[in-house]
């Protein structure tokens, strides 16, 4: 995932859904026979950043009409923040990477955004929406059945483990079950294989959200968000609370060694320290190039015994949207740098670049001829959770004022990790302080 940081959003949902929705953007002109600029905000840092101007050039290029300037604006939240401010200026980007814990507010901001399936319509540019990955598409698509925003830059979560820890532990296969993870993480913690058995980065994202949906089980209410604005936090139940049991025995026993809220558990693993851990596929580029050790990429692990597992993990990572009040010809440009963007070329070289899933069956398969999995084993790992057809219960989570309902989730489960409450309590509050959260989006979003 490598973006969730963030200030607190309760400021920032509601200057989201006001700002966009109350201001309007003033119409671009462009001279006859002139390149039409159209300006890209994004968030991504390093290597990734680099291959975002590389993208936006190699668009430029390829026709004479129009020029992409991508600009980074800083974390997530930062270049959100500074959209919204441009939008109110009347001079806003046209295209903004939004992270996928802001889908829902941008959905709310009506006349805020241009949908993406609209801009290629009225652009004549070919869009079809099921060649794109159903568990990728869906999160960004309305009840109504509308796409609203471009899939960019999409992770899951996988399990990574260290082949050179679990041979000298005398384990033979990466676990597929909980059980089988947690016989492993007793081995290798007898076997002084490693100090540190197991690790995760985004702790929320992993062990309740992808948790949620990889056992067919609802996060939250309404589908996870989906079908109204009045959903509410289901993770009062007891397989979650089975799960944060063995969260807390694992800790307790040395097992698990909890890293921190966003990325800390990668460096952890690369580093040699943690055998096992959980994290974005995206993490893919930077262990590969800072491991020391060989490395192993599979499934998730699940509780076999529950009806419906495994089902599908969900997306992180960020999607692309289209700001209102922009000209003709500048969305027909925009319109053509997509089409740019999900040819079956671009996707592949970008999904085996970066770990990011490859957003179409087109992309995947692919990758798959040109035997970059074989040569690469593990990275296909990310595609078998995703292109398994999703249910409702594991489309995705897509709740309103979601950076703040994960700051709860952390909250709540470091306290518990910390011994000042029991498992069933900290769900509980999570409950009860996410559903506050809800009511106050619910509101908002009616104003």
């Amino acid at each position: 995932m490598n973006r969730r940081q963030g200030r607190s959003a309760a400021s920032w949902a509601r200057a989201s859904l006001v700002a966009m929705t109350l201001a309007g953007g003033a119409l671009a002109w462009t001279p006859a026979g002139a390149v039409t600029e159209i300006q890209w905000w994004h968030s991504m840092t390093g290597a990734n950043n680099d291959r975002i101007n590389s993208l936006a050039e190699r668009f430029s290029k390829s026709q004479p009409d129009y020029k992409v300037t991508a600009v980074y604006k800083g974390s997530y939240p930062e270049s959100m923040t500074q959209a919204i401010a441009a939008y109110r200026a009347g001079n806003a980007p046209h295209i903004v990477q939004v992270f996928e814990v802001g889908t829902a507010t941008m959905m709310a901001a009506k006349g805020a955004i241009v949908p993406v399936e609209k801009l290629m319509k009225d652009a004549g540019e070919k869009f079809d929406r099921s060649a794109y990955v159903p568990a990728v598409a869906g999160y960004y698509t309305t009840r109504k059945g509308e796409m609203l925003s471009f899939p960019f830059n999409s992770s899951t979560t996988v399990f990574y483990y260290n082949r050179d820890a679990f041979k000298k532990a005398g384990i033979d296969k990466a676990p597929e079950t909980w059980s089988e993870f947690a016989a492993a993480a007793a081995k290798i913690k007898a076997s002084g294989a490693s100090s540190c058995p197991y690790t995760t980065s985004w702790p929320s994202w992993v062990h309740l959200e992808s948790f949620s949906a990889w056992h067919n089980t609802l996060f939250a209410t309404e589908n996870n968000g989906f079908a109204s604005l009045k959903a509410r936090l289901a993770v009062d139940k007891p397989l979650f609370e089975r799960h944060m049991k063995n969260l807390l025995e694992w800790s307790k026993n040395g097992l698990f060694t909890y890293a921190g809220r966003t990325t800390e558990g990668d460096s952890k693993f690369y580093s040699g320290e943690c055998a096992m851990f959980t994290g974005s596929s995206a993490t893919y580029g930077n262990i590969k190039r800072n491991a020391k050790f060989d490395f192993g990429i599979t499934k998730l692990p699940y509780y076999s015994d529950v009806d419906g597992a495994p089902q599908n993990t969900v997306i992180g990572g960020a999607s692309l949207w289209v700001m209102s009040g922009k000209s003709k010809d500048e969305y027909k440009g925009i319109a053509k740098f997509f089409t740019f963007l999900s040819s079956p070329e671009i996707q592949a070289e970008w999904h085996q670049a970066t770990g990011y899933l490859p957003l179409t069956i087109a992309a995947y398969e692919l990758t798959k001829k040109s035997g970059f999995y074989e040569k690469n084993p593990g990275t296909d790992v990310a595609v078998q959770q995703m292109i398994v057809k999703t249910t409702d219960k594991s489309r995705g989570v897509r709740l309103g004022n979601m950076v703040q309902i994960r700051d709860i989730v952390h909250e709540e489960m470091e306290a518990m990790l910390a011994g000042r409450q029991d498992p069933k309590t900290a769900l509980k509050n999570m409950k009860r302080r996410g559903d506050e959260q809800l009511v106050r989006f619910e509101r908002t979003a009616r104003e």
